[in-house]
């Protein structure tokens, strides 16, 4: 039986419980799924039997709760260093926190006009030009990345990192949106679409209810 437990949200729209679920599929630690479902009358004291903030996603293990994506993801590359969530060179290592952070407490306008909705058809969409600029934000981190550190795989990272999951509902973003993107960075969006854990979250999401 899995030692750990992760709780989450819709997978339709949840960007935040994406981040550590894939993460966990990628570096083959088994875990058990408890899905919460949103913006419902109950959803708050069903949430709070999991998680003491009040919030989701947040891994257990044990007596031990864990939330806040980013939080989870330091946690996972404590449980499996050897599968290096973080990167063992200490500036790559400083660079993808800095890059994760930026991710988690940043992008507002690309948050609120090209939401993660994994039921949308693949569509061009509109959106005002702060949209555009962290969309333009977005693909220079993603290009810098890839320079100065993507040798030896497709990943930003080449390998998969926290970096990739801290991104990966981006990625749905401007595929489910249309965003035109350099050809280099489309390789690298497609590498993350083609990942089977993300194909798996695909697949739920698009026969879930709301």
């Amino acid at each position: 039986m899995a030692k750990l437990t992760l709780v989450i949200g819709n997978k339709r729209y949840s960007s935040w419980s994406l981040r550590p679920w894939i993460a966990l599929k990628q570096i083959g630690l088994p875990f058990r799924e408890v899905q919460v479902f949103l913006r419902r009358p109950e959803t708050k004291a069903e949430i709070l039997k999991h998680s003491p903030s009040g919030k989701i996603p947040c891994l257990i293990d044990g007596e031990l709760s864990v939330w806040d994506s980013l939080a989870i993801l330091e946690y996972l590359n404590e449980l499996k260093p050897e599968a290096q969530l973080l990167p063992r060179d200490r500036a790559a290592r400083a660079y993808a926190r800095s890059i994760s952070a930026e991710m988690h407490s940043g992008f507002n306008a690309l948050r609120q006009h090209l939401g993660m909705d994994l039921q949308r058809a693949p569509q061009p969409g509109t959106w005002p030009a702060e949209a555009s600029a962290d969309i333009e934000r977005v693909q220079a981190i993603w290009a810098e990345c890839r320079t100065r550190h993507g040798a030896g795989g497709p990943f930003l990272f080449g390998h998969f990192t926290a970096a990739d999951a801290m991104y990966a509902p981006v990625v749905t973003r401007f595929h489910r949106y249309a965003v035109r993107l350099d050809p280099a960075l489309a390789v690298y969006r497609d590498a993350v679409l083609a990942l089977p854990a993300m194909q798996e979250w695909t697949k739920a999401a698009q026969t879930e209810g709301d």
